[in-house]
């Protein structure tokens, strides 16, 4: 059975829309800056959603006194637009919502956590700590969209929306749905930042994937989502192919990867053997590539194992929007839709010098046009929780 990608959307500190997201890229428009959605005494660039809680929910309609979490907020956004794109009218109980979160609703469990804190007897809103729990993002999205039909959602760290389109696909496969709006979303929080700097591998600076002198990530926030259908459910042009996927785990450490890259080799493997493509059929790699020292060079490991010499164009995004942990597959995944479908090649910006380990060189311009056939995208996770998805033309 052929998975059809018929819609997208997206919300990233780079733009709101699809358009605005790949005009950003087009023309080398990063989103970095410093946090000014919460206090914090770190200063290191981050990439923000530029609109406040308030400015989405009365851009979505929604009631100004509800405490929404942002995590429910910025995915209404990406898959109402995503639907929109797919011109679904009936979402019945054939059509399913399956959402990556890590984050789920702690922005608003921490507003309430500060005002307890100062006031143990009566202090803080518990309603804030109602969407605390990852599901509730999922709920509150498919409950705006009217989604009846099958839903659920999807932790595994920064995999988590590569693995929701991968179980979207198998429902849709096993003949349970016709059509799955799968993908991620995660804001930034005090809880992530602060983790993050905890593990010592927060950039100071803007982060500089596959670069000898990287240093680190820079973290992001946004949401991204694609429409997979089956064949009879297609309504509308599509733009791709969803012909492969994979999950492995190398269980190697608990936030960190083997050294070899056992992990993302066989999940890249795998997701080729599923859509039976050769690893020298591949056009064009959206790689994990966060800019920390220990990923960049173990995801270049494994696409050294898996494609030998001949290894693709390869590219990271993380430059131009910070590393939105479990929704940045969902973000990736409508980018490399946009690879297949208009023949992009992505530039790797901040890029000079290749790591001395592996000597790869990253694409650093952009380009339309190219012959674009099968794009390979990656989201590794802690744990070693690896995922690869492999899109490709509709004419293969």
């Amino acid at each position: 059975m052929r998975l059809y990608v018929t819609g997208i959307g997206v919300i990233s500190g780079i733009g709101r829309g699809v358009e605005e997201n790949l005009a950003s890229l087009r023309n080398g428009r990063h989103g970095m800056g410093r946090v000014s959605l919460f206090p914090t005494a770190l200063d290191v660039p981050v990439c923000e959603v530029k609109e406040s809680n308030d400015m989405l929910i009365q851009s979505l309609g929604l009631d100004k006194e509800f405490p929404y979490s942002r995590t429910a907020l910025l995915g209404m956004v990406a898959a109402q637009e995503a639907i929109a794109d797919a011109g679904l009218t009936r979402l019945d109980e054939r059509v399913g919502f399956i959402s990556g979160t890590s984050v789920g609703g702690m922005d608003r469990s921490e507003m309430f956590y500060n005002d307890y804190r100062q006031n143990p007897t009566d202090g803080g809103d518990i309603r804030l700590t109602a969407s605390h729990d990852c599901a509730d993002s999922t709920l509150r999205i498919a409950q705006y969209l009217g989604i009846q039909g099958y839903t659920s959602t999807i932790s595994t760290a920064c995999s988590s929306a590569a693995n929701a389109i991968l179980l979207g696909a198998r429902l849709i496969r096993s003949g349970r749905l016709d059509t799955a709006i799968v993908g991620g979303v995660d804001p930034l929080c005090r809880f992530t930042l602060n983790g993050f700097n905890s593990l010592k591998i927060l950039d100071t600076e803007h982060c500089r994937p596959y670069d000898e002198s990287r240093a680190g990530l820079n973290l992001g926030e946004g949401a991204g989502y694609i429409v997979l259908q089956a064949e009879h459910a297609v309504r509308c042009t599509p733009y791709c192919l969803l012909s492969g996927y994979a999950n492995a785990n190398d269980a190697f450490h608990q936030t960190g990867s083997s050294p070899e890259g056992n992990g993302a080799y066989n999940a890249m493997r795998r997701a080729l053997e599923v859509a039976n493509v050769r690893p020298e059929e591949v056009s064009y790699i959206n790689v994990h590539g966060t800019g920390t020292p220990s990923n960049d060079v173990t995801e270049s490991r494994a696409m050294l194992r898996l494609f030998g010499e001949k290894v693709p164009p390869f590219a990271s995004v993380k430059g131009y929007i910070g590393h939105a942990l479990a929704g940045s597959e969902g973000i990736e995944a409508v980018y490399s839709v946009l690879c297949v479908a208009r023949g992009i090649f992505l530039p790797n910006i901040n890029y000079q010098t290749p790591i001395a380990e592996t000597m790869l060189t990253p694409v650093t311009r952009y380009s339309e046009g190219n012959n674009v056939r099968h794009v390979l995208s990656n989201a590794f996770g802690f744990g070693g929780n690896d995922s690869s998805l492999l899109f490709s033309s509709v004419e293969v």
